[in-house]
């Protein structure tokens, strides 16, 4: 599968779930910021909506997603994940209804996070500072 050019393999829903409550030194330092931007006219997205919210409820269950939310500009959809491998997330982004049905598209940005509050440590194992 290709996801913005990269090619994934498909990863069964035990294997995420299962690593996204490893140790934290299985994962890389890298935590990932997913831009969904729509590609079809907001009718199209409406209908898939249902499908999506589930998908995303999945994935705020087996740990791999943080925040999420509307976005403001660039994308209609920003969120916050977990540290984990790139491979791994773009597996899950994948296979969200509205990248499956073509209706939209993720772009993400990785980043090495460096500082963390003390709230947050428990995800991320960054010395807070």
């Amino acid at each position: 599968m290709v996801l913005d050019g990269i090619l994934t393999a498909p990863v069964s829903g035990a294997t995420l779930q299962a690593d996204a409550r490893s140790p934290a030194e299985f994962y890389s330092a890298n935590m990932y910021i997913a831009l969904l931007t729509y590609t079809a006219p907001e009718t199209e997205v409406d209908y898939a909506l249902p499908d999506h919210s589930d998908w995303m409820r999945k994935q705020f269950t087996k740990g791999i997603f943080l925040v999420a939310g509307k976005g403001n500009g660039r994308a209609d959809q920003v969120i916050l994940t977990r540290s984990c491998l790139r491979g791994k997330l773009d597996a899950v982004l994948a296979s969200d209804p509205f990248v499956v049905q073509r209706l939209a598209r993720y772009d993400v940005i990785e980043f090495t996070a460096t500082r963390t509050a003390q709230e947050l440590l428990a995800i991320n194992e960054a010395i807070a500072s």
